[in-house]
């Protein structure tokens, strides 16, 4: 049995670990334990590396003998991570993050840790939003509203992946849904949404986001 601690930043991200990614994975021997950032009743926000690190190096110490990874949205983080400059692209800014949390962790604790092995960074490029675009019928059925399927596909063929889709702050994938369909709410919305998608839809149309996975199976 593979234990791994997976830090997330809200409600959301913890409800999808539970729901779609720990099953699928739970049959190959890997338990994924989900581990909001912050206090009791946080709702997410304020991703900031100072607190990842606290978490992380936290959870790896009283655990040694599992992994810990992470599921942070590239928007959705703070102040104080290495390789988060905005002149890189966005694929390669994600993976210069990826480096760096992973570079000063192990510089900052030594190996006693052994973060090296055991630490997994991850950060979804754009939002957990994004994935949703995976099946644009299926995303417009979940929410109850199969009219909008459309709208969802005349987005999602702009694009490469879905893990593309994003043109600025303001047409963010979280931006996006709303503005075709008001009433959304990520945590019920979405979650039901990917759902509905399924991991196996997921991962074939968004390859980050399948290679992370993919290597968390391998554990």
């Amino acid at each position: 049995m593979t234990r791994v601690h997976v830090v997330v930043e809200g409600l959301t991200e913890e409800t999808f670990v539970n729901d779609v990614l720990a099953p699928a994975l739970g049959w190959r021997g890997v338990y994924l334990t989900p581990c909001r950032l912050g206090t009791a009743g946080h709702r997410g926000g304020n991703v900031t590396y100072v607190r990842v690190e606290s978490h992380v190096v936290k959870l790896l110490r009283q655990d040694k003998g599992a992994y810990c990874t992470t599921l942070f949205d590239l928007y959705g983080l703070g102040n104080g991570f290495s390789g988060n400059t905005p002149v890189l692209s966005d694929a390669c800014r994600a993976t210069q993050i990826e480096h760096g949390l992973m570079a000063d962790i192990i510089a900052a604790h030594g190996d006693d840790l052994r973060a090296d092995v055991r630490f997994i960074p991850y950060i979804q490029k754009y939002e957990f939003e994004g994935l949703l675009f995976s099946d644009p019928k299926k995303l417009a059925c979940a929410i109850s509203q199969p009219q909008l399927q459309n709208e969802f596909q005349s987005i999602r063929a702009k694009f490469k992946t879905p893990e593309e889709i994003n043109d600025s702050p303001q047409t963010a994938p979280s931006k996006r849904i709303p503005q075709i369909y008001p009433p959304y709410e990520k945590l019920f919305h979405g979650v039901l949404a990917a759902k509905a998608i399924g991991l196996a839809a997921i991962r074939r149309e968004c390859p980050r986001f399948n290679a992370w996975v993919t290597r968390l199976e391998s554990l």
